[in-house]
């Protein structure tokens, strides 16, 4: 049996490190570290999630402490000797040793006692997961990962156009994983082919032919993942 406690505490933490921490955020704390307002503000984040999913759970406080105090301590290690590494690994670094801390604190911590029975469900809370690591995480994550390639575009597109395309199109990826619908999967890959191919033909450029091509199976990959992910969880949930 999945703990139910520890879904919570993902949940709070994807919610507050990624959907709940805008891009001026991350900049302000980057440039002035400990002295960054927006480094306690994104804090406060965590402190008020883990309070309302964690609402009636045993050792109420005190797992909030040490997951609060874990998170500042990790952020300020981050801050400090994470701009001396190349920048895919201070995250995923940085990410790992934040799932660490929720891991032990979810083993130490066994019972909890919750009065939304909904929320208690672990099938909600395992679709509310992986519903935002297909969407917000999968976002910023792909974002990490292709940042290393600079691709020059000279095109008019919309504001953040592409990552909104991306989002949608791994919900619908999830949902049709979910479903065990793999053939809408192969329909959606070849619309978007079918899309692309004329910016890809017009352009004399490989890289950007790679770069969209990384992007796309990145995006799917993910997408595919997280659909698997649930079926195999849910299926020991309710096994």
């Amino acid at each position: 049996m999945i703990s139910v406690l520890f879904l919570k505490l993902l949940l709070a933490h994807f919610l507050g490190d990624f959907l709940l921490q805008p891009t001026n955020w991350v900049k302000d704390k980057e440039v002035k570290k400990i002295r960054s307002k927006y480094l306690y503000y994104h804090i406060a984040v965590h402190v008020v999630l883990l309070s309302v999913l964690l609402w009636g759970t045993a050792n109420y406080f005190s797992i909030i402490g040490l997951v609060v105090v874990s998170h500042y301590i990790i952020d300020l290690l981050k801050l400090y000797f994470g701009e001396k590494m190349v920048q895919p690994w201070a995250f995923f670094i940085d990410q790992i040793a934040h799932l660490s801390v929720l891991v032990f604190v979810a083993a130490f911590y066994e019972s909890w006692n919750w009065n939304l029975d909904i929320l208690n469900d672990p099938t909600y809370m395992l679709l509310s997961l992986c519903l935002l690591l297909t969407t917000v995480v999968a976002a910023i994550v792909m974002k990490v990962l292709i940042s290393t390639w600079k691709i020059d575009d000279d095109g008019v597109a919309l504001k953040n156009a592409g990552k909104y395309i991306g989002i949608l199109e791994r919900l619908f990826v999830f949902g049709f994983v979910i479903m065990n619908f793999w053939e809408g999967v192969g329909f959606l890959l070849a619309a978007k082919s079918i899309f692309r191919f004329g910016d890809l033909t017009r352009s004399k450029d490989r890289k950007l032919t790679e770069y969209v091509l990384i992007g796309t199976l990145l995006s799917f990959g993910m997408a595919m993942a997280c659909g698997v992910l649930f079926n195999k969880l849910h299926q020991l949930i309710t096994g």
